[in-house]
């Protein structure tokens, strides 16, 4: 996990006013009022995928993309959802000027994360990089048997609680508790 964050350089991610907080362990602005999660909490959301070479990862909440790069960078194939037309298009246009490496590791889309992207499910791994107040049922569908979910549940106003939801067969989830976490609320819908 560490080499996966250390070959990411995350100052490529925000604006130049805050490059020199870029590697500190905070979170940080990005564009439309959103923020690029402090490095603690993306290591933790990846810990907690137990990712593996070749895992398709859906993620909801692209944002700055800095997240997806980690993930690729762990050999996942990231299919990433971003609601924020500006965020995406962002994305789209940043990945393959700095990160060519990644170019075929990484899809972005623009779309409504509580929808997912069930053309290309089953996913072994889902992220969401938002508050949920309650798990979606079209992400938990869109697991493959053995995969997992991890989200933070919660009001947006309040902490959440990070979850691991892990499908166990067609209908049966097994669901595991671990840290509180603050994050930006998952909305539904784009922009």
């Amino acid at each position: 996990m560490l080499v996966a964050i250390g070959t990411v350089p995350r100052h490529f991610f925000l604006d130049k006013a805050f490059e020199e907080l870029a590697y500190t362990d905070q979170a940080l602005p990005i564009a439309v009022e959103q923020t690029i999660s402090q490095p603690f909490t993306v290591a933790y959301q990846s810990i907690l995928l137990q990712i593996k070479k070749t895992d398709r990862v859906l993620e909801i909440g692209s944002g700055s993309g800095y997240q997806a790069c980690v993930l690729a960078a762990l050999g996942a194939r990231v299919f990433t959802i971003e609601r924020q037309k500006e965020l995406y298009l962002r994305l789209k246009s940043f990945l393959p000027h700095f990160f060519a490496e990644y170019k075929h590791l990484i899809e972005p889309f623009y779309g409504d994360g509580y929808l997912g992207l069930p053309q290309y499910a089953p996913f072994d791994k889902i992220l969401v990089t938002a508050a949920a107040e309650a798990v979606p049922t079209a992400l938990c569908e869109q697991l493959a048997v053995g995969g997992s979910l991890v989200i933070p549940i919660g009001d947006a106003n309040d902490v959440q609680v990070m979850c691991r939801i892990t499908r166990i067969s067609d209908s049966e989830y097994h669901k595991e508790t671990f840290d509180t976490f603050r994050f930006v609320p998952m909305l539904k819908g784009k922009t």
